[in-house]
């Protein structure tokens, strides 16, 4: 049985992994740009390698990020119980005929 901590903790760990998540994107996009520049200016060099290390560690961290976030949200709607959006369905009543 889940406690009464880990009901408010997921909502605050969806949050900030999203937040997480956001400022891997921005670092991912940020080290393929400057990958891309300094593949152009100096191809090989050092410069071009440490970006590439760089580019590399963000998009990891990015793919983590996000499978910690989809799991969080499986997790979750498995916890929250089936939705009621419909009526029950019901077996149709045995017909009575009436005898004469």
């Amino acid at each position: 049985m889940a406690s009464k901590t880990d009901h408010s903790q997921s909502p605050r760990a969806m949050r900030q992994l999203r937040r997480v998540r956001a400022f891997y994107a921005a670092g991912a996009a940020l080290w393929a740009m400057s990958t891309l520049w300094t593949g152009w200016q100096a191809p090989g060099g050092r410069q071009m390698w440490t970006s590439v290390l760089l580019l590399a560690i963000f998009t990891g961290l990015l793919l983590t990020a996000s499978l910690w976030l989809q799991r969080l949200r499986a997790a979750d709607a498995a916890t929250a119980g089936p939705a009621h959006h419909a009526a029950p369905q019901r077996k149709p009543a045995t017909p009575r005929h009436a005898h004469a």
